[in-house]
């Protein structure tokens, strides 16, 4: 299976909170697990604050999400400069400093992060998180007034 959307957002705070439940409903059509779920959420949503807090003022905040079978691209674009050094680090800032952790967390929670070129004017920041899966398990035995976790091994 493969899912494409593609947002424009106005450069508001709410729109973090729009371009997160998205990907969360495009991600229940898969069968990736809690964790790589979690981190996406993480990641779409410091992406998109990013965008929303340094792009031009007119700018709306563009989201492309691709999901396929094995990984998820997330790219989130607006109108505005690269940060200079144009990478993403690892490095959090001195515990003091108010802000600056996203990218760091991008890069530690992404298997791929960094800014690509694209139009003149244009920031775009490229994510790429591989999925994993829920584990699968086989048909789960209930009993009346109780539950259990045991597998079901009639046949």
């Amino acid at each position: 299976m493969r899912v494409t959307m593609t947002l424009a957002l106005p450069r508001q705070p709410s729109s973090v909170t729009r371009a997160r439940h998205v990907l969360t409903t495009l991600l229940s059509l898969t069968d990736a697990g809690v964790d790589s779920r979690g981190h996406l959420a993480v990641l779409i949503s410091e992406a998109c604050a990013n965008a929303v807090m340094h792009a031009e003022r007119d700018s709306t905040v563009d989201v492309t999400i691709v999901i396929d079978d094995h990984d998820c691209l997330i790219e989130v674009g607006n109108r505005g400069n690269t940060p200079d050094g144009a990478g993403l680090t690892a490095e959090l800032p001195d515990p003091l400093t108010v802000g600056g952790r996203g990218l760091p967390l991008i890069a530690a929670l992404a298997d791929t992060s960094g800014f690509v070129a694209g139009h003149p004017g244009q920031v775009l920041l490229r994510i790429t998180k591989h999925l994993t899966a829920v584990p699968a398990s086989g048909p789960m035995t209930t009993n009346v007034g109780t539950t259990s976790t045991k597998p079901n091994n009639s046949s």
